[in-house]
Protein backbone atom coordinates (compact mmCIF):
# COMPACT_ATOMS: atom_id res chain seq x y z
CA UNK A 1 0.00 0.00 0.00
CA UNK A 2 1.05 3.65 -0.89
CA UNK A 3 0.35 6.42 0.50
CA UNK A 4 -1.68 7.51 -2.84
CA UNK A 5 -3.71 4.69 -2.34
CA UNK A 6 -5.20 6.25 0.85
CA UNK A 7 -5.30 9.24 -0.24
CA UNK A 8 -7.23 8.27 -3.07
CA UNK A 9 -10.18 7.06 -1.12
CA UNK A 10 -9.80 9.73 1.20
CA UNK A 11 -10.79 12.36 -1.38
CA UNK A 12 -13.69 13.98 -0.65
CA UNK A 13 -16.35 12.75 -4.06
CA UNK A 14 -14.83 9.73 -5.00
CA UNK A 15 -16.92 6.87 -4.09
CA UNK A 16 -16.37 3.06 -4.39
CA UNK A 17 -17.59 3.12 -8.26
CA UNK A 18 -15.37 6.56 -8.94
CA UNK A 19 -11.90 4.73 -7.09
CA UNK A 20 -12.45 1.74 -8.80
CA UNK A 21 -13.18 3.85 -12.39
CA UNK A 22 -10.01 5.76 -12.31
CA UNK A 23 -7.84 2.52 -11.06
CA UNK A 24 -9.45 0.72 -14.38
CA UNK A 25 -8.00 3.96 -16.41
CA UNK A 26 -5.33 4.67 -14.83
CA UNK A 27 -3.83 1.42 -13.35
CA UNK A 28 -2.75 3.00 -10.25
CA UNK A 29 -3.36 5.36 -7.30
CA UNK A 30 0.34 6.55 -7.98
CA UNK A 31 -0.50 7.27 -11.15
CA UNK A 32 -4.24 8.53 -10.84
CA UNK A 33 -2.43 11.82 -9.00
CA UNK A 34 0.41 12.05 -11.48
CA UNK A 35 -2.48 12.94 -14.27
CA UNK A 36 -2.35 16.15 -14.73
CA UNK A 37 -5.74 17.95 -14.49
CA UNK A 38 -7.02 18.15 -18.17
CA UNK A 39 -5.77 14.74 -18.64
CA UNK A 40 -8.47 13.47 -15.70
CA UNK A 41 -11.13 15.28 -17.27
CA UNK A 42 -10.29 14.07 -20.75
CA UNK A 43 -9.62 10.01 -19.97
CA UNK A 44 -11.68 9.32 -16.83
CA UNK A 45 -13.98 12.20 -17.48
CA UNK A 46 -14.48 13.39 -13.91
CA UNK A 47 -16.11 16.80 -13.04
CA UNK A 48 -13.75 19.52 -13.21
CA UNK A 49 -13.69 20.39 -9.08
CA UNK A 50 -13.14 16.62 -8.65
CA UNK A 51 -10.42 16.43 -11.46
CA UNK A 52 -8.86 19.88 -10.12
CA UNK A 53 -8.72 18.39 -6.32
CA UNK A 54 -6.57 15.14 -7.45
CA UNK A 55 -4.18 17.25 -9.24
CA UNK A 56 -3.79 19.43 -6.18
CA UNK A 57 -2.93 15.82 -4.35
CA UNK A 58 -5.38 17.77 -1.21
CA UNK A 59 -5.89 14.76 0.13
CA UNK A 60 -2.72 13.32 0.80
CA UNK A 61 -2.17 15.10 4.21
CA UNK A 62 -5.34 13.49 5.16
CA UNK A 63 -4.05 10.15 3.81
CA UNK A 64 -0.87 10.72 5.99
CA UNK A 65 -2.82 11.54 9.44
CA UNK A 66 -5.06 8.19 8.82
CA UNK A 67 -1.45 6.39 8.17
CA UNK A 68 0.09 7.39 11.34
CA UNK A 69 -3.11 6.50 12.99
CA UNK A 70 -3.48 3.10 11.86
CA UNK A 71 0.46 2.28 12.99
CA UNK A 72 -0.62 3.90 16.28
CA UNK A 73 -3.59 0.90 16.57
CA UNK A 74 -1.53 -1.65 14.59
CA UNK A 75 -4.31 -1.82 11.94
CA UNK A 76 -2.94 -2.97 8.65
CA UNK A 77 -4.03 -1.24 5.29
CA UNK A 78 -4.36 -3.30 2.76
CA UNK A 79 -5.05 -1.96 -1.41
CA UNK A 80 -6.84 -3.85 -4.04
CA UNK A 81 -3.10 -3.72 -5.58
CA UNK A 82 -1.49 -5.59 -2.86
CA UNK A 83 -1.04 -9.16 -2.98
CA UNK A 84 -2.47 -9.45 -0.10
CA UNK A 85 -5.81 -7.98 -0.78
CA UNK A 86 -8.56 -11.18 -0.77
CA UNK A 87 -8.86 -11.79 -5.10
CA UNK A 88 -12.82 -13.18 -4.35
CA UNK A 89 -13.61 -9.35 -3.38
CA UNK A 90 -11.40 -8.39 -6.07
CA UNK A 91 -13.94 -10.38 -8.18
CA UNK A 92 -16.92 -8.16 -7.30
CA UNK A 93 -17.65 -4.75 -9.40
CA UNK A 94 -17.89 -2.84 -5.94
CA UNK A 95 -14.70 -3.58 -4.29
CA UNK A 96 -13.28 -1.48 -1.61
CA UNK A 97 -9.70 -0.42 -2.69
CA UNK A 98 -8.66 -0.33 1.25
CA UNK A 99 -9.31 -2.39 3.89
CA UNK A 100 -8.56 -1.86 7.31
CA UNK A 101 -7.62 -5.17 9.39
CA UNK A 102 -6.29 -5.88 12.51
CA UNK A 103 -4.62 -9.41 12.79
CA UNK A 104 -3.97 -12.16 10.10
CA UNK A 105 -4.60 -10.54 6.51
CA UNK A 106 -4.06 -13.78 5.12
CA UNK A 107 -7.06 -15.56 6.56
CA UNK A 108 -8.85 -12.91 4.25
CA UNK A 109 -7.59 -15.51 1.27
CA UNK A 110 -8.59 -18.54 2.80
CA UNK A 111 -11.06 -21.20 1.81
CA UNK A 112 -13.66 -19.06 3.31
CA UNK A 113 -17.36 -19.50 3.77
CA UNK A 114 -19.86 -16.87 5.02
CA UNK A 115 -22.42 -17.67 7.65
CA UNK A 116 -25.05 -15.13 8.63
CA UNK A 117 -28.71 -14.83 10.37
CA UNK A 118 -30.90 -13.60 12.99
CA UNK A 119 -29.33 -11.50 15.95
CA UNK A 120 -32.52 -13.17 17.59
CA UNK A 121 -31.50 -17.06 17.00
CA UNK A 122 -33.15 -19.61 18.89
CA UNK A 123 -31.86 -22.69 20.29
CA UNK A 124 -31.95 -24.36 16.83
CA UNK A 125 -30.23 -21.94 14.98
CA UNK A 126 -27.61 -22.53 17.34
CA UNK A 127 -26.98 -25.66 17.06
CA UNK A 128 -27.36 -25.94 13.53
CA UNK A 129 -24.98 -23.27 13.23
CA UNK A 130 -22.59 -25.20 15.58
CA UNK A 131 -22.86 -28.37 14.45
CA UNK A 132 -22.75 -27.19 10.35
CA UNK A 133 -19.00 -25.33 11.24
CA UNK A 134 -18.31 -28.32 13.36
CA UNK A 135 -18.70 -30.47 10.17
CA UNK A 136 -17.32 -28.65 8.07
CA UNK A 137 -13.85 -28.09 9.93
CA UNK A 138 -13.56 -31.65 9.89
CA UNK A 139 -13.17 -32.15 6.32
CA UNK A 140 -12.06 -28.82 4.80
CA UNK A 141 -8.83 -28.32 5.04
CA UNK A 142 -7.27 -24.44 5.06
CA UNK A 143 -11.19 -22.88 5.79
CA UNK A 144 -11.98 -19.79 7.12
CA UNK A 145 -15.68 -18.97 8.66
CA UNK A 146 -16.58 -15.13 7.92
CA UNK A 147 -19.43 -13.48 9.76
CA UNK A 148 -20.65 -10.01 11.26
CA UNK A 149 -19.66 -9.96 14.33
CA UNK A 150 -23.23 -9.45 15.44
CA UNK A 151 -25.35 -10.65 18.23
CA UNK A 152 -27.19 -14.04 17.67
CA UNK A 153 -25.99 -16.29 14.55
CA UNK A 154 -22.86 -13.90 13.65
CA UNK A 155 -21.08 -14.87 17.34
CA UNK A 156 -22.62 -18.27 17.16
CA UNK A 157 -20.31 -18.34 13.44
CA UNK A 158 -17.36 -16.98 15.07
CA UNK A 159 -17.83 -18.85 18.40
CA UNK A 160 -18.30 -22.33 16.69
CA UNK A 161 -15.34 -21.37 14.36
CA UNK A 162 -13.24 -20.55 17.48
CA UNK A 163 -14.39 -23.84 19.09
CA UNK A 164 -12.84 -26.06 16.01
CA UNK A 165 -9.91 -24.23 16.19
CA UNK A 166 -10.84 -22.46 12.28
CA UNK A 167 -9.73 -19.23 11.74
CA UNK A 168 -12.62 -16.90 11.30
CA UNK A 169 -12.97 -12.78 9.76
CA UNK A 170 -15.65 -10.60 11.35
CA UNK A 171 -16.57 -7.88 9.27
CA UNK A 172 -17.64 -4.50 10.83
CA UNK A 173 -19.69 -1.35 10.52
CA UNK A 174 -17.22 1.07 12.30
CA UNK A 175 -13.74 2.22 11.74
CA UNK A 176 -11.31 0.02 13.75
CA UNK A 177 -10.07 -0.62 16.21
CA UNK A 178 -13.23 -0.79 18.11
CA UNK A 179 -15.31 -3.00 17.55
CA UNK A 180 -19.50 -2.59 17.08
CA UNK A 181 -21.28 -4.12 19.18
CA UNK A 182 -18.70 -3.12 21.92
CA UNK A 183 -20.05 -6.08 24.06
CA UNK A 184 -18.16 -8.14 21.58
CA UNK A 185 -14.86 -6.85 22.35
CA UNK A 186 -13.55 -9.98 23.56
CA UNK A 187 -14.27 -11.92 21.24
CA UNK A 188 -13.28 -9.80 18.60
CA UNK A 189 -9.87 -10.26 20.69
CA UNK A 190 -10.16 -13.61 20.79
CA UNK A 191 -10.57 -14.34 16.82
CA UNK A 192 -6.98 -12.08 16.44
CA UNK A 193 -5.35 -13.76 19.26
CA UNK A 194 -6.34 -17.05 17.04
CA UNK A 195 -5.14 -16.58 13.15
CA UNK A 196 -8.33 -14.71 12.31
CA UNK A 197 -8.98 -11.30 11.32
CA UNK A 198 -11.34 -8.06 12.34
CA UNK A 199 -12.08 -6.12 8.76
CA UNK A 200 -13.41 -2.59 7.77
CA UNK A 201 -13.26 -0.71 4.71
CA UNK A 202 -14.49 2.88 6.75
CA UNK A 203 -11.60 5.27 7.54
CA UNK A 204 -11.33 6.63 11.45
CA UNK A 205 -12.68 9.93 10.66
CA UNK A 206 -15.97 7.72 9.56
CA UNK A 207 -18.91 8.87 12.00
CA UNK A 208 -21.37 6.14 13.21
CA UNK A 209 -24.51 5.55 10.86
CA UNK A 210 -26.85 2.20 10.31
CA UNK A 211 -26.62 2.44 6.83
CA UNK A 212 -23.06 1.28 6.78
CA UNK A 213 -24.51 -2.04 7.60
CA UNK A 214 -25.52 -2.52 4.58
CA UNK A 215 -22.13 -1.80 2.92
CA UNK A 216 -20.75 -4.66 5.61
CA UNK A 217 -22.99 -7.25 4.33
CA UNK A 218 -21.63 -6.80 0.46
CA UNK A 219 -18.16 -7.21 2.17
CA UNK A 220 -19.51 -10.65 4.15
CA UNK A 221 -21.11 -11.59 1.03
CA UNK A 222 -18.59 -11.02 -1.00
CA UNK A 223 -15.54 -12.70 1.09
CA UNK A 224 -16.94 -16.42 0.69
CA UNK A 225 -17.00 -18.81 -1.76
CA UNK A 226 -21.14 -19.02 -0.41
CA UNK A 227 -23.15 -17.95 1.73
CA UNK A 228 -25.38 -19.97 4.48
CA UNK A 229 -28.19 -17.67 6.11
CA UNK A 230 -28.45 -20.11 8.90
CA UNK A 231 -32.46 -18.42 10.30
CA UNK A 232 -33.84 -15.51 9.27
CA UNK A 233 -36.81 -13.64 9.93
CA UNK A 234 -39.25 -12.17 7.08
CA UNK A 235 -37.51 -9.09 6.99
CA UNK A 236 -34.47 -9.58 8.73
CA UNK A 237 -30.76 -8.27 7.51
CA UNK A 238 -29.28 -11.31 6.53
CA UNK A 239 -31.56 -11.65 3.46
CA UNK A 240 -29.81 -8.26 2.47
CA UNK A 241 -26.03 -10.72 2.33
CA UNK A 242 -28.27 -13.12 0.27
CA UNK A 243 -28.81 -10.87 -1.88
CA UNK A 244 -25.34 -9.40 -2.28
CA UNK A 245 -24.39 -13.33 -2.27
CA UNK A 246 -26.39 -13.68 -5.56
CA UNK A 247 -25.33 -11.03 -7.03
CA UNK A 248 -22.28 -11.85 -7.31
CA UNK A 249 -23.20 -15.38 -8.15
CA UNK A 250 -21.76 -17.01 -5.23
CA UNK A 251 -23.77 -20.12 -3.86
CA UNK A 252 -26.56 -19.03 -1.41
CA UNK A 253 -27.84 -21.44 0.86
CA UNK A 254 -30.30 -21.72 3.74
CA UNK A 255 -31.11 -24.30 6.87
CA UNK A 256 -35.29 -25.01 6.58
CA UNK A 257 -37.13 -24.54 9.51
CA UNK A 258 -40.30 -25.27 10.66
CA UNK A 259 -43.35 -23.29 9.16
CA UNK A 260 -44.49 -22.22 12.20
CA UNK A 261 -41.41 -20.78 13.30
CA UNK A 262 -40.92 -17.24 12.30
CA UNK A 263 -36.87 -16.79 12.65
CA UNK A 264 -37.56 -19.47 9.40
CA UNK A 265 -39.64 -17.62 7.87
CA UNK A 266 -36.60 -15.85 5.87
CA UNK A 267 -35.02 -18.93 5.40
CA UNK A 268 -37.86 -20.90 4.40
CA UNK A 269 -38.86 -18.38 1.74
CA UNK A 270 -35.41 -18.20 0.36
CA UNK A 271 -36.01 -21.98 -0.36
CA UNK A 272 -39.36 -21.65 -1.63
CA UNK A 273 -38.79 -18.88 -4.21
CA UNK A 274 -35.69 -21.18 -5.25
CA UNK A 275 -33.46 -18.41 -4.54
CA UNK A 276 -31.33 -20.40 -1.84
CA UNK A 277 -30.12 -24.22 -1.93
CA UNK A 278 -31.74 -26.31 1.11
CA UNK A 279 -28.39 -27.29 3.53
CA UNK A 280 -28.77 -29.37 6.49
CA UNK A 281 -25.14 -30.63 6.46
CA UNK A 282 -21.62 -29.94 5.91
CA UNK A 283 -21.60 -32.19 3.22
CA UNK A 284 -24.43 -30.28 1.49
CA UNK A 285 -22.61 -27.71 2.00
CA UNK A 286 -19.29 -28.98 0.56
CA UNK A 287 -21.10 -30.45 -2.22
CA UNK A 288 -23.14 -27.30 -3.23
CA UNK A 289 -19.80 -25.23 -3.45
CA UNK A 290 -18.13 -28.56 -5.08
CA UNK A 291 -15.11 -28.54 -2.61
CA UNK A 292 -15.62 -32.32 -2.92
CA UNK A 293 -13.84 -32.26 -5.95
CA UNK A 294 -10.59 -31.82 -4.40
CA UNK A 295 -10.99 -32.89 -0.82
CA UNK A 296 -10.01 -36.57 0.02
CA UNK A 297 -12.83 -39.17 0.33
CA UNK A 298 -13.57 -40.31 4.24
CA UNK A 299 -15.10 -43.44 5.12
CA UNK A 300 -18.01 -43.55 7.10
CA UNK A 301 -17.97 -44.04 10.37
CA UNK A 302 -20.27 -45.59 13.13
CA UNK A 303 -20.27 -43.48 16.56
CA UNK A 304 -21.20 -45.55 19.52
CA UNK A 305 -23.92 -42.85 21.24
CA UNK A 306 -24.96 -45.70 24.06
CA UNK A 307 -24.88 -44.10 27.89
CA UNK A 308 -24.99 -46.16 30.60
CA UNK A 309 -27.81 -44.36 32.28
CA UNK A 310 -30.22 -45.73 35.18
CA UNK A 311 -33.61 -46.99 34.22
CA UNK A 312 -34.85 -43.50 35.84
CA UNK A 313 -32.21 -41.16 33.50
CA UNK A 314 -33.83 -43.33 30.52
CA UNK A 315 -37.31 -42.10 31.59
CA UNK A 316 -36.53 -38.99 31.86
CA UNK A 317 -34.67 -39.00 28.65
CA UNK A 318 -37.86 -40.50 26.80
CA UNK A 319 -39.69 -36.98 27.89
CA UNK A 320 -37.92 -35.35 25.23
CA UNK A 321 -40.28 -36.35 22.07
CA UNK A 322 -38.61 -34.11 19.46
CA UNK A 323 -35.60 -31.68 19.26
CA UNK A 324 -37.58 -29.06 20.79
CA UNK A 325 -36.28 -27.99 24.08
CA UNK A 326 -38.61 -28.94 27.35
CA UNK A 327 -38.72 -26.54 30.88
CA UNK A 328 -38.51 -28.03 33.97
CA UNK A 329 -42.10 -27.61 34.53
CA UNK A 330 -42.89 -29.18 31.48
CA UNK A 331 -40.19 -32.29 32.57
CA UNK A 332 -42.50 -32.10 35.68
CA UNK A 333 -45.44 -32.84 34.29
CA UNK A 334 -44.19 -35.30 31.36
CA UNK A 335 -42.57 -37.16 34.01
CA UNK A 336 -44.44 -36.86 37.32
CA UNK A 337 -41.36 -35.97 39.49
CA UNK A 338 -40.56 -33.95 42.02
CA UNK A 339 -38.47 -30.67 41.51
CA UNK A 340 -35.53 -32.34 43.74
CA UNK A 341 -35.32 -35.39 41.69
CA UNK A 342 -35.70 -34.29 38.60
CA UNK A 343 -32.45 -31.69 39.06
CA UNK A 344 -30.76 -34.48 40.00
CA UNK A 345 -31.29 -35.95 37.04
CA UNK A 346 -30.90 -33.58 34.65
CA UNK A 347 -27.33 -32.86 36.38
CA UNK A 348 -26.42 -36.13 35.58
CA UNK A 349 -27.97 -36.40 32.20
CA UNK A 350 -25.98 -33.13 31.53
CA UNK A 351 -22.55 -34.40 32.80
CA UNK A 352 -23.16 -37.37 30.61
CA UNK A 353 -23.62 -35.80 27.39
CA UNK A 354 -27.23 -36.63 27.10
CA UNK A 355 -28.72 -33.14 27.48
CA UNK A 356 -27.61 -29.49 28.08
CA UNK A 357 -28.71 -26.32 29.48
CA UNK A 358 -30.15 -23.83 27.53
CA UNK A 359 -31.38 -19.60 28.37
CA UNK A 360 -34.48 -19.51 30.03
CA UNK A 361 -33.96 -22.77 31.91
CA UNK A 362 -34.83 -24.74 29.18
CA UNK A 363 -32.89 -28.30 28.89
CA UNK A 364 -32.18 -30.08 24.89
CA UNK A 365 -31.51 -33.57 24.31
CA UNK A 366 -28.48 -34.12 22.63
CA UNK A 367 -28.82 -37.40 21.85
Amino acid sequence: MKIEDLALVLTRGLGTKGVAHLLEVFGSATAVFEASEEELIRRAELRPELARALSRREALAVAEREAEYCHRHSIRVVASTDEEYPVLLRETDDFPHILYVRGDVGALSRRSISFVGTRRMTPYGERACSELIAGLAARVPDLCIVSGLAFGIDSAAHRAALLNSVPTVAVVANPLPGVTPTQHTSLAEDIIAHGGAIVSELPSSTRQKGCYYISRNRLIAALGCGTVVVESHAGGGALTTARFADDYNRSVMALPGRITDSASAGTNHLIRSRRAQLVASAEDIISELMWDLDLPAVAPTTIDTTLDLTPDEKGLLCCFRTSDPLSVGELMELSGMQSGELSALLMSLELAGAVRLLPGNMYEKLM
